[in-house]
Parts: structure tokens; C-alpha cells; sequence
């Protein structure tokens, strides 16, 4: 039987809050639902406000119409990342520069960010790897000398912490991603978080297409009209139900993906003192969310090798990203600043394992013992 590498989960409720949708006569945007969802991450995360969007692509690309990011302006980015990272801002003429990760925590190095400031950088984009933060204290400070924006990248990142705090609170904006390979899902989905007052009414505008709506909603305008440049960023509110029941069971998902990164993590200890592999590396001071468990092979050979081994007995694991600085329109719409040598191993030697609730132990304990068969053959 194969072993999927992600198996998205259901609590249970999903279609009976869609079917409450349907009863309440509202399918579209901002219902009862997307409503109570917002009001979740603002309560569970602290940020000033949150409002879903259709993707993390779509808040990302909220972000850079609100950090004002016009053609030749910079944005300093890791290149292990997903795409959309720098095509927000890419699509409002900006220029993402590239720089390395740190080897432990696979974040963008926050020692090598200063060096990559010019004249023309107008952002950070800090990327939290896997659920694991950022170093986010450096990356502020760094930005407050400069007068930057920072822009959190927490598509992977819900239930994270940094310090206490959660993850999409510590920049000036956050961004997260529902989509179904995450902890909690709606199939496709995002949100943005405000964490800073001079974004808080614009972001509504952008959302609803330019218009301000929402005020007109609240009563403080009389009508609403196009009044800002926006698209239609909002998910609908089917969406939003089936994302409401995971909310209400986040504690439990993030707890049952801990407990099956934890035996992940305990089982490779011994391979990792033999040389074969390297686990994951999550700095004491953090908390992260399980979000994937993923191992580091010597070289590309073993990665590919183990990679074809587990696909042989069906199980199903995979490699991450091509780094950005390295694909074609990486090379077209970015720039590379300093040495990208972690990012290039790193790109080459990482297998991300199957990890998903409902995975079993008896399933868990056969992905290992056939790892540790490749590594020793």
C-alpha cells in the first residue's frame, strides 16, 4: 500500500459549516465564516488585523501594493523559497536580491542581509522555513536602521512561535498560506496580517477591488466607489467554512503533527551519528509547528538514490525547491548579492518525508526502517 506524502485531513465538520454557508444565503466573500476566521488569527496570533485572502499568493501580492513597491524598487529575499515569494513583487516592477540561508535553520542568513541594503531597497521578506522563525530580533533591527518594511513569509508558519510570540506578528505585515499541503487547510487559501496602523484601512481597499466597501458596510460612508488600485482577493465563504472547522481543531492538528515529527526526529538520531543524514535543526528559544520533516543527505547522488528507493516500495517523498536565484526567471527578474552556497547544497541534499495527521505509526516505523536500508546499503 502506498504511503501518500501528504493526505490532506478533515476534522470532521468541514461540510456542515459549508452546508450552514449555504443556509445562511451568503457564498460569496466576507460572510459569517470569513469573519470568524479573521477574528481567530487576531485573537491567536496578535496582530493589529487579518482578513483571508484566496492564497498566501494573493496576500503576498497585497503586501507589495501596500509597501508601495514600484519598478526598480528592492526586496531582499532567501532563494529557497516558493515562487511567489518574489513574484509579488516582481508583478509591481520590484527586484528581489537574493541571499544566502543560514546551514542550521534554513532561513535567510539575517547576518548577511545588511551587506544587500542599497539605496533602492524598500523590504525584507523573511521566509520561516519548515515553521521554524526567522531570527527575527535582527531582521528588525536591521530594518528599523534603515527605515525598511518587513514582510513576513508565514505561508508554513501557523502555530509557530518566535519567542513567545507568533509568527506573522513581528514584521509591519504577515502573510499565510491554508493551501492543503499546510497544517490547517481550506484546499487553496491565505490571509494577510496588519501588525502596523498606516496599512489597516488600505488593506481593505485592495481587497475588495479598489473599493471602499467595507467602510460603506460599517457605515461610515454613504456609498461605496473604486477609489484605489485592488483585485478580487477575497476567498468565498464555502472556503471559509471549511477552514472555520480547522481553526477549531488547530490545537489538536498541531499537537498530533508534533507527535509524529517527534518520532521522526528520535528515529534518525541514529543515522544522523553515523554520518548518513542531518535532521532538523529548531533553536531552543523557538516553537515550531511540525509543518514538514525533512532530512539532508550527504550529497545529491544519496538524495536522488533514496528519493528512487522509497519511491521502489511506494512511499511517496519528495525534494523542496529549486532555488529561485537559479531558475530562468530568477536570472531574468532578480539579482544574486554574495555567495549562494547553502542555498545551492542545501537545494541539492534535502528529502522531505511524508508527514500528514491520520499518518500511522505502523506507516511511520516502515518509512524509517526502509530509510535506514538505503542509507546502510
Amino acid at each position: 500500500m502506498t504511503i501518500p506524502f501528504n493526505n490532506p485531513y478533515m476534522t470532521g465538520k468541514e461540510l456542515g459549516f459549508i452546508a450552514q454557508a449555504h443556509a445562511n444565503n451568503h457564498l460569496a466573500g466576507d460572510g459569517e465564516f470569513t469573519k470568524k476566521c479573521n477574528a481567530w488569527l487576531e485573537q491567536r496570533i496578535g496582530c493589529q488585523k487579518a482578513l483571508l485572502t484566496h492564497s498566501c499568493t494573493a496576500a503576498l501580492e497585497m503586501a507589495a501594493i501596500l509597501a508601495d513597491i514600484q519598478p526598480g524598487d528592492e526586496v531582499i529575499m532567501p532563494s529557497y523559497t516558493f515562487v511567489s515569494t518574489a513574484n509579488a513583487f516582481v508583478l509591481r516592477g520590484g527586484v528581489p536580491v537574493f541571499v544566502d540561508i543560514r546551514p542550521d535553520t534554513l532561513n535567510i542568513d539575517e547576518a548577511r542581509i545588511e551587506a544587500a541594503i542599497t539605496p533602492r531597497t524598500k523590504a525584507i521578506v523573511p521566509v520561516h522555513y519548515a515553521g521554524v522563525a526567522c531570527e527575527m530580533d535582527a531582521i528588525m533591527d536591521i530594518a528599523a536602521r534603515h527605515n525598511l518594511l518587513v514582510i513576513e513569509d508565514a505561508a508554513q508558519g501557523i502555530m509557530s512561535t518566535y519567542k513567545g510570540r507568533a509568527l506573522g506578528s513581528l514584521g509591519h505585515m504577515g502573510c499565510l498560506s491554508f493551501h492543503e499541503t499546510k497544517n490547517i487547510i481550506s484546499g487553496e487559501g491565505g490571509a494577510i496580517l496588519i501588525n502596523d496602523d498606516r496599512f489597516a484601512e488600505r488593506v481593505e481597499i485592495i481587497r475588495e477591488k479598489g473599493t471602499n466597501r467595507s467602510q460603506f458596510f460599517r457605515g461610515q460612508v454613504d456609498k461605496y466607489t473604486w477609489v484605489d488600485i485592488g483585485s478580487s482577493y477575497l476567498p468565498g465563504e464555502i472556503i471559509a467554512a471549511f477552514l472555520w472547522a480547522q481553526m477549531e481543531e488547530a490545537d489538536d492538528i498541531t499537537r498530533r503533527r508534533l507527535a509524529i515529527w517527534n518520532i521522526y526526529q528520535q528515529a534518525f538520531a541514529a543515522l544522523e551519528q553515523s554520518g548518513n543524514v542531518r535532521r532538523p535543526i529548531v533553536p531552543s528559544e523557538l516553537q515550531h509547528n511540525a509543518h514538514m520533516y525533512y532530512l539532508l543527505m550527504p550529497d545529491l547522488e544519496k538524495k536522488t538514490a533514496l528519493i528512487e528507493h522509497l519511491k521502489s516500495v511506494r512511499i511517496n517523498a519528495v525534494f523542496h525547491y529549486v532555488p529561485l536565484h537559479s531558475s530562468p526567471a530568477g536570472r531574468r527578474y532578480g539579482r544574486v548579492y554574495g555567495d549562494m552556497s547553502v542555498t545551492d547544497a542545501v537545494s541539492e541534499r534535502l528529502v522531505r518525508l511524508p508527514l500528514w495527521v491520520g499518518l500511522t505509526e505502523a506507516d511511520q516505523k516502515r518509512a524509517v526502517e526502509e530509510i535506514y536500508q538505503a542509507c546502510n546499503e
